[in-house]
C-alpha cells in the first residue's frame, strides 16, 4: 500500500514516515499544500494523511481540489485544531476521518488500515481468501495454520492483491502502489516478487492474465468469466 503524508512540521513528518514505513507502507511526503496537492493529483495513493494548517495552500483547499478532480483515495485529516467547525469543514471538503494532535501512532495506523480496507470493501483487518489469510494489522500471512514469512515487498504485493482480490492488476499498477516516488522503479522486479510469492503461498493462487497482469484467486476458482 502506498501513502502520502502532507505535513509542514519536518519532525512530525519524519516521525509519521518512520511509523508508516515500519508498518509496510510505501511513503511519499510533502511539506506544503501546493506540493501535496500536485503529488495527490498525479500519483495513485491508497491513503493520504493531510494536515489542515499548511503553507502555500491550506489543507481544506487541497482536499477540495482533489475531490473536484475525482481523486477518491481515503484522506485522514491530521491537525492541532480541535474546533468543531474546522472538523466539519474538513469532512464537507471530502475527508474520510479526523485525528487531532497529539495522537498515538497506533491509533493513526488503525485508522489508516480501516480507511484502506473499507475503500476496498473489507470489514476487518484480517482478509481471507480460501485458506489464505492476510493480517493487515500484524503484517502476517497464513496458509491454513502455517505462518508464511514474506519480505516487505512481497507482503506489499500480496496485501495490495488481496485488497483487490479477483481483479486483474497490471504490473504498472503494482509498481505504482508498492514503491514510493523516490524508488528506482522497475516493473521487471514485479515478476521476481510474484515468482517468490507463488513458491511461498502456492503457485495456483496467483494467476497470470496474458497481456494484462496478475490476479489473486482461491485455488480451484473458475475466473474465466472475469478475465476482462
Amino acid at each position: 500500500m502506498r501513502a502520502l503524508i502532507v505535513e509542514d512540521d519536518p519532525d512530525l513528518r519524519r516521525q509519521l514516515k518512520d511509523v508508516l514505513d515500519h508498518s509496510g507502507y510505501a511513503v511519499d511526503e510533502a511539506g506544503d499544500g501546493e506540493e501535496g496537492w500536485f503529488m495527490g493529483d498525479t500519483e495513485p495513493y491508497d491513503a493520504v494523511v493531510l494536515d489542515l494548517g499548511l503553507p502555500r495552500l491550506d489543507g481544506v483547499s487541497v482536499l477540495e481540489r482533489w475531490r473536484s478532480a475525482g481523486r477518491d483515495f481515503p484522506v485522514l485529516i491530521l491537525t492541532a485544531r480541535d474546533r468543531w467547525s474546522e472538523k466539519v469543514a474538513g469532512f464537507d471538503a471530502g475527508a474520510d476521518d479526523y485525528l487531532t494532535k497529539p495522537f498515538h501512532p497506533e491509533e493513526l495506523l488503525a485508522r489508516l488500515r480501516a480507511l484502506t480496507r473499507r475503500a476496498a470493501g473489507h470489514a476487518t483487518s484480517t482478509i481471507e481468501m480460501g485458506d489464505l489469510s492476510v493480517d493487515t494489522r500484524g503484517a502476517r500471512v497464513f496458509v491454513g495454520d502455517q505462518l508464511v514469512k514474506l519480505t516487505s515487498h512481497e507482503f506489499r504485493i500480496l496485501s495490495y492483491m488481496i485488497h483487490h482480490r479477483e481483479r486483474v492488476i497490471s504490473r504498472t499498477e503494482l509498481v505504482e502502489h508498492i514503491y514510493d516516488q523516490d524508488f528506482d522503479r522497475d516493473s521487471n522486479t514485479i515478476e521476481v516478487f510474484v515468482g517468490r510469492l507463488r513458491k511461498k503461498i502456492g503457485t495456483e493462487r496467483i494467476e497470470t492474465v496474458r497481456g494484462l497482469g496478475y490476479r489473486l484467486v482461491a485455488p480451484g476458482a473458475d475466473t474465466r468469466a472475469k478475465a476482462g
